[in-house]
């Protein structure tokens, strides 16, 4: 039997189709599409997980800190240089979440009309922008990562989408550090991060994150250029990494120690005190 469909509803089906034709139109947003790895500067010291990869780790950083948080990223530094781990709780495989976990693996991103991801490979995290207009919710669940809100925009007039901007909120799951010195975001983990994703004008193999950091341990929004290089393999491989694999960070209380090879406990600092093994029998000999 043959079914017959008003003109009206020809029309609304019509619409219907059209509108999510062009809510999944990909031409209208740039090509993220591939793999991107962080720029680092060559010739920096320290490692290449940093906030700002133009500038050296921990004080090449040059963070506009607070004298107070100042204090916490030295106290850091100087309980690193005895053994201990200071202010990075990364090390006993915590997620580093915000601003950390855009500054480490290969990341993909999948632009969806309503969601941008953010897969990040070598850490076993990811972001999702929501993109949908929503407003932001009255309660927020503590997260790593945060919760963002963003939005598209055709800034160039070109009838393409050419940045999303987006901003984060907490409240945050912490401590978090911005590196492996401990350079601290503030405890309350009431940070904010404004960004704005654009591809180079001049090469488009090149993506910018223009990320501002809002936070009370700061003494004025601290703004860097991340930028990431795409992977000109159409295939590339992406790594898997887990931190509790080979961590040899064992902390007991406020003490860290080291797991040897043999599976033994060891101390990490001179001097350092045995755990309390108040609850184990101790064996005769």
């Amino acid at each position: 039997m043959h079914r017959r469909f008003s003109p009206a509803i020809i029309a609304f089906m019509t619409l219907s189709l059209a509108t999510i034709a062009t809510a999944h139109d990909a031409s209208k947003y740039p090509n993220l599409k591939g793999q991107w790895t962080v720029i680092i500067t060559p010739g920096l010291e320290g490692q290449a997980v940093k906030f700002d990869p133009t500038k050296p780790w921990g004080r090449g950083q040059e963070a506009p800190l607070t004298a107070e948080y100042q204090k916490i990223h030295e106290d850091s530094m100087a309980d690193q240089a005895t053994g201990g781990l200071g202010n990075y709780p990364t090390a006993t495989c915590h997620p580093g979440g915000m601003p950390r976990m855009m500054s480490i693996g290969e990341y993909e991103y999948i632009v969806e009309p309503e969601t941008t991801y953010i897969l990040i490979g070598g850490e076993d995290h990811y972001r999702r922008i929501f993109t949908d207009g929503r407003p932001w919710p009255t309660a927020i669940e503590p997260s790593y990562a945060g919760y963002s809100i963003g939005s598209w925009t055709d800034e160039d007039g070109s009838g393409r989408f050419n940045v999303l901007e987006a901003e984060t909120r907490g409240p945050f799951k912490g401590p978090r550090a911005y590196d492996a010195t401990g350079l601290p975001l503030h405890f309350d983990n009431q940070s904010i991060f404004k960004e704005r994703f654009y591809l180079d004008k001049a090469d488009p193999n090149i993506l910018h994150d223009m990320i501002t950091v809002i936070d009370h341990a700061l003494t004025r929004p601290w703004t860097v250029d991340k930028t990431y290089r795409r992977n000109p393999n159409p295939r590339p491989s992406w790594r898997e990494f887990y931190c509790v694999e080979g961590n040899v960070h064992i902390v007991i209380g406020n003490e860290n120690y080291y797991l040897s090879a043999d599976g033994l406990l060891m101390p990490a600092k001179k001097n350092q005190a045995p755990p309390d093994l108040r609850y184990f029998k101790h064996s005769s000999k």
